[in-house]
């Protein structure tokens, strides 16, 4: 490691064989904590390449405790995190939703290290059981119209930094990593992203696989579309740019999608708007991202889905199917 941390250090980058090595290295506890600490940090500091963030997912996919959910034809949302914007749990409802609207979700997710309330934190204090049995995870797909794969419970290899990344406690790599090591290793994708030039390497990587895709990024910084201004959104065979208007939908301030500042709070909000009385703003925003991913599933077109969505929202069959997997957790 001590060459490795030389190399990069003096702004060398690595290839993907010896980025995918040195992940599985560090899977494997062959470096030390200061060591691991540095190398993250390095990255924090420089951008990460394509070559980089390609061996780096190539190491978690081969590392990882796969599932095969394929008959499910399902889809993740799954946003990369470290965006700062400590909104609230939009994906997670979107993904309630996605499911209430008779798509299957595979939904990836983990603690927040970056925020107060990961998809995980909110899951769990809900009283959603993590679980890696196949058995499980089906009939989850079956009852609920979704499964939750709490990466730690898949990515056993990744214990030798999971310490390090809480005590960091700021986005780093892994961040980038999160939705494309899905372990269902889904068909279908929708991701956020925090930055474009994460969505431009995301898009460069994507187009070399056979997946249905939406990676999006609003241009005013947050890894989802957002509604308080433009999203580009990225997708298998076009580039567009979104706005509010598209949907027949007002443009929103940052402030009305803030997502509390503890576990509790963003758990009281999730409950508010799956039960139909969140906000005009909580509710177009958790329906704009649920449409584009019923969208990019079904390929129709974003205001479609977008419908589909308000209507599983509405209809509580996103609470149904949310319920459903409490109790099957119990």
């Amino acid at each position: 490691m001590k060459d490795v941390l030389n190399r990069l250090i003096n702004h060398e980058t690595l290839s993907s064989e010896e980025a995918k090595t040195i992940l599985k290295n560090i899977s494997n506890g062959k470096y030390i904590p200061s060591q691991i600490t540095c190398f993250l940090s390095i990255f924090m500091m420089r951008n990460i390449t394509i070559e980089e963030l390609r061996g780096f997912r190539d190491a978690l996919l081969d590392l990882c405790i796969a599932v095969d959910i394929k008959e499910y034809n399902p889809i993740d949302l799954c946003g990369t995190g470290g965006d700062g914007k400590d909104t609230f749990n939009i994906s997670t409802l979107a993904s309630f939703i996605t499911a209430g609207a008779g798509v299957h979700v595979a939904k990836h997710g983990n603690y927040g290290v970056s925020s107060s309330c990961g998809s995980s934190n909110v899951m769990e204090y809900l009283g959603i059981k993590f679980s890696n049995d196949i058995d499980f995870l089906k009939q989850s797909l079956e009852n609920a119209g979704i499964c939750v794969l709490h990466a730690p419970l898949f990515h056993p290899a990744m214990k030798n930094v999971g310490p390090i990344r809480r005590e960091l406690g700021v986005k780093t790599f892994f961040n980038m990593l999160g939705p494309m090591v899905n372990p269902a290793f889904p068909q279908n994708q929708m991701v956020g992203v925090f930055n474009l030039e994460l969505q431009r390497m995301y898009g460069y990587l994507y187009q070399d696989t056979d997946k249905n895709y939406s990676i999006v990024h609003s241009l005013d910084g947050y890894d989802e579309i957002s509604l308080t201004g433009k999203t580009k959104i990225v997708a298998n065979n076009a580039e567009t740019l979104f706005s509010p208007e598209q949907l027949d939908i007002p443009q929103i301030t940052q402030e009305a999608i803030f997502g509390g500042s503890s576990v509790e709070e963003s758990a009281n909000i999730f409950l508010k708007v799956i039960n139909g009385h969140g906000t005009e703003a909580q509710t177009n925003v958790v329906c704009a991202n649920a449409g584009l991913a019923i969208a990019t599933t079904k390929q129709i077109d974003h205001k479609t889905g977008f419908e589909l969505a308000k209507e599983s929202l509405f209809s509580g069959k996103a609470k149904a199917s949310l319920q459903s997997l409490i109790k099957l957790s119990s």
